[in-house]
């Protein structure tokens, strides 16, 4: 009679465990830090996966292979990419991560203050100096590439593709922005664009990339060339 008891209890443990199971790793996520947003981690495994060590090794962050396994090496590689492009370091791909990598992050795309915020910080590092118009045109420039199938499908994914803004390579884009290159972010965020579908610009004084010349300028606002 005893063991039938403990046998009945033991069986209600285990059922009690599986129905709270979901519950009881989220909790522990968020008690290591973790959001329920978190998508891929160390010991990860699928297509995500597979996808995020794509990018790491297309932009020369990861050199193992591409098995769709969070492993040791990717976990290093992901740390490298978010310190690099200004993420929080700790090995997570989130939201913040994947949307840096142009993948996509399982969350409603919404304009939020993080991309008012991430575009005025460009557009201080990149334009500042330049009419205000030329100021809009850079942030417009960087929506024009969101909606280009050939860039990253996110405001945070354009802006840290590797090598794509000088202001990221060489730091300015931490620099604190002025109101003006606020209202520049929130005038192109509202639809002005003053390039007219545009998705490349750079100074022809100092321009040292051969290929950008072989692209066609549609018109120049400042030091500024716009070029599809």
């Amino acid at each position: 009679m005893q063991k039938v008891k403990i046998f009945r209890i033991l069986i209600a443990i285990i059922i009690a465990i599986f129905l709270l199971y979901p519950v009881l790793t989220d909790g522990a996520r968020d008690f290591f830090g973790y959001s329920h947003a978190v998508l891929s981690y160390y010991g990860s495994r699928g297509t995500e996966v597979t996808n995020i060590q794509k990018k790491l090794k297309q932009w020369g962050y990861y050199e193992g292979n591409v098995d769709g396994i969070f492993g040791y090496q990717t976990y290093k590689a992901v740390r490298y990419f978010q310190y690099k492009n200004g993420l929080k370091v700790d090995g997570v791909v989130g939201p913040e991560t994947l949307s840096a990598l142009g993948l996509p992050t399982g969350v409603k795309q919404t304009t939020t203050n993080r991309d008012v915020d991430l575009l005025a910080h460009l557009i201080h590092g990149e334009a500042r100096g330049e009419p205000y118009i030329g100021q809009v045109a850079v942030a417009a420039v960087v929506l024009n590439r969101v909606k280009d199938s050939r860039f990253p499908n996110t405001i945070a994914g354009v802006i840290y593709q590797p090598g794509a803004f000088d202001a990221v390579s060489d730091g300015q884009i931490n620099l604190e922005p002025t109101s003006q290159s606020y209202k520049a972010a929130r005038d192109a965020l509202n639809g002005w664009d003053p390039t007219y579908g545009c998705i490349y610009y750079y100074n022809p004084n100092t321009a040292t990339s051969k290929w950008i010349w072989t692209r066609p300028i549609m018109l120049s606002i400042g030091k500024h060339n716009f070029a599809k």
